[in-house]
């Protein structure tokens, strides 16, 4: 094809598109001064020929050989090759000569003489008379005709069509080759497939190729000129260029069809294999160095640092999982792809892949969840067992440093203290062993895969260690426990012995007769002796039972003083003022019982005194019995208001007195009253009485050792 195509662009033949009277195709010779190689010549035409129709080649062809720039001899030549290739289809060979340049008999008569054994016509004519034989409308400018032509662009054109004709029908035989051996692979299925075999053209450039090709055809501007002007085919509809083109197409189109689904095949066969050699990848490690990895790392560590070191080594396994586990997720979409839109053959191998990459990344997750989950409980354990026996280091110091408190109050604040100590420990021992039951459940539940199924773990000493731990934690907290129950003990009995101090205190400060003491409203401010008899009394009254308070009071004192000295022994500590309080008690009682033995008397002696003045104010007594009521009143009196006016004594041999001399005042003036008034009422009495009695105290003061009345003069 590329000799003949650079041998007819040489211009040694050429389809021009006209045509002669009888509609068939004019066939244009140029002809050279340079020697031509009727070989070549003889190619050509035979590749010329072969592009009309078998129905444009039964009109015949009008041969044009323009000899005007050749010799004679080789215009001869070429008339004899067209008998000897085409002699059935030339019809009209016109010789365009030159102007004068041949001899017109000879040439003329050897055509004539040789016109029977050519088998057409031959005629000589110059350029300008050949419109006599083709009309000029089908002749080129160079015949003096009007056709249009393009050489040119007709070449190319035909280089673009021979080139598809040649690549589509290679590139068919390829693809029905590829796609039959396809069909072989599909019926047997253990033939190995030629995944190498492609096709040598892209058939897409090939289709694209010849879609422009039969767009150019479809527009009959195969081999006309695009600058303008008529639109010309030179073989218009009697070439067979668009029919092929379009066979070709459809025969490309078809088997390019079946070729993209071999290829989908190959691709979607190539896919599987690739995810069925990554499953395999995936699986083998992690049923191999990754479960190696897990079946080697399943201790708990004995500390927290240990612990920390364990987890620290485990997220580096998390690691080198996670990039496995990412290999998993996309092989996961891969297959899920493949499923949505592959074959009912791939289904079952697909699901079956997707379901054991499934099984193996999901357990081995699962084991690392579970080391995980163990691994940060026992972390929560140490942390927590740490914490515990932190705190316990904390109270046990408390507990054996010396206890000097300085009052009850801090007492107790430093009980409530153990015991907020106490209550932590025992919520920290309960969590821990929470804790360490969560741990050993989770121990105990571990599990290994080992040649395909699953294997427990031996954890023994792991959980003997945290066992351990948690009896240890128990038994330091119970010996805490103990020494706390003892410090208890020890300071409800300081509480008791700082009590007993302050109680018996307050028992001597209440006794006490200072002007500052509670003690003085009750003894030395008790001065009020009563405005009669009844008040007087009641006054007793009152006295008697507040002396029986501080007697009851004196003897709870004392009875707390000896609970101090108890409970100094118990504790083995001297008290405060259990020394001192006893002596100092014993005095406050002795000037008490004084003070109190006065009050009585006195409130006994205004209590006679107001009994007396009362009779008399009465006025309902015998005669012989007045005289003596009024002395009684009189000598009661006085002596009520001389003792009014002395201090108490006491042992020690200090004195105090009963109120103000304002309020001793106040109850002399009440009994200087009573008595001007018994007083009054003695003037009142009749004279003869008066003079007895007058008589009786004269001999009485007179002859006080001389005179001796009878029983009976003095009862009268």
């Amino acid at each position: 094809l590329d000799t003949h195509i650079l041998v007819y662009f040489s211009g040694y033949f050429t389809f021009t598109g006209g045509k002669d009277r009888r509609s068939g195709l004019i066939l244009t010779i140029p002809l050279c001064t340079e020697q031509t190689s009727m070989e070549e010549l003889s190619s050509t035409l035979d590749y010329l020929l072969g592009i009309p129709s078998d129905k444009c080649k039964a009109r015949g062809f009008t041969v044009i050989v323009d000899g005007r720039k050749s010799q004679w001899n080789i215009v001869k030549t070429v008339v004899l090759m067209l008998q000897n290739v085409i002699p059935a289809e030339v019809s009209l060979v016109c010789v365009v000569k030159p102007d004068e340049f041949w001899d017109k008999k000879v040439t003329h008569f050897c055509f004539w003489k040789e016109k029977d054994r050519l088998g057409f016509e031959v005629i000589l004519v110059s350029a300008n008379k050949l419109t006599r034989y083709i009309e000029p409308c089908q002749l080129t400018d160079e015949f003096g005709g009007s056709l249009v032509y393009d050489h040119m662009d007709w070449v190319n054109k035909r280089l673009v069509f021979e080139k598809f004709t040649k690549e589509s029908t290679s590139l068919l035989d390829e693809l029905v080759v590829i796609n039959e051996s396809e069909k072989s692979n599909q019926l047997d299925k253990e033939r190995p497939p030629d995944c190498n075999f492609l096709p040598s053209l892209d058939p897409e450039t090939v289709l694209q190729t010849g879609h422009e090709l039969l767009s150019e055809l479809q527009q009959r501007r195969f081999n006309g000129s695009e600058g303008g002007g008529v639109a010309w085919s030179p073989m218009d509809d009697e070439l067979l260029a668009q029919p092929q083109v379009m066979k070709l197409l459809d025969s490309l189109r078809e088997q390019y069809t079946k070729y993209q689904e071999v290829c989908r095949q190959r691709s979607k066969r190539s896919q599987l294999e690739e995810i069925q050699t990554k499953v395999m990848q995936v699986v083998n490690w992690l049923e191999g160095p990754g479960t190696e990895q897990l079946r080697t790392q399943w201790g708990i560590g004995d500390s927290i640092r240990a612990s920390q070191a364990l987890q620290q080594k485990h997220e580096e396994m998390e690691s080198q999982h996670s990039e496995w586990f990412a290999v998993y997720v996309e092989l996961n979409q891969q297959i899920a792809a493949l499923l949505s839109a592959g074959d009912e053959e791939d289904l079952v191998e697909l699901k079956g892949l997707q379901q054991q990459l499934s099984d193996v990344c999901y357990r081995q997750a699962s084991q690392l969840e579970s080391r995980q989950n163990v691994l940060q409980s026992a972390h929560e354990f140490h942390g927590t067992a740490q914490d515990l026996s932190q705190q316990l280091d904390g109270l046990l110091g408390m507990l054996c440093a010396d206890v000097a408190p300085t009052d009850g109050a801090a007492i107790q604040q430093t009980l409530k203290h153990l015991e907020e100590k106490l209550k932590s420990v025992e919520g920290a021992l309960a969590g821990l062993r929470e804790k360490g039951q969560v741990v050993i459940d989770q121990m105990s539940n571990q599990t290994t895969w080992s040649y395909g199924k699953e294997v427990p773990i031996e954890n023994k000493e792991d959980i003997d260690h945290i066992q351990g731990v948690m009896e240890d934690m128990q038994l330091r907290k119970q010996r805490c426990e103990d020494m706390v129950d003892v410090r208890r003990l020890k300071m409800l009995q300081m509480v008791q012995l700082f009590k007993c101090e302050e109680d018996a205190s307050q028992v001597s400060l209440w006794a006490f007769p200072s002007s500052s003491l509670p003690c003085k409203p009750h003894t030395c401010t008790h001065i009020r002796l009563g405005d009669d008899a009844q008040e007087t009394k009641a006054l007793l009254e009152k006295h008697k039972k507040f002396v029986d308070v501080a007697q009851s009071t004196y003897d709870y004192g004392r009875q707390l003083l000896q609970a101090t000295v108890v409970l100094c022994q118990s504790l083995r500590c001297t008290t405060r003022s259990s020394g001192d309080t006893l002596p100092r008690l014993n005095r406050v009682w002795k000037q008490f019982t004084v003070t109190s033995e006065e009050r009585v008397h006195r409130l006994e002696m205004a209590c006679s005194f107001h009994t007396a003045a009362e009779k008399v104010e009465q006025g309902d007594l015998p005669v012989e019995m007045e005289q003596e009521t009024y002395e009684e009143v009189e000598m009661v009196g006085k002596t009520l208001l001389d003792r009014l006016t002395v201090p108490v004594i006491f042992p020690d041999g200090s004195e105090q007195y009963f109120g103000s001399p304002g309020d001793m005042a106040s109850s002399a003036v009440h009994i200087r009253d009573k008595m001007k008034l018994v007083e009054d009422r003695k003037l009142t009495l009749p004279f003869s009485c008066q003079t007895a009695l007058f008589d009786y105290k004269q001999c009485i003061l007179y002859f006080p050792t001389v005179v001796f009345l009878p029983p009976q003069y003095l009862q009268v």
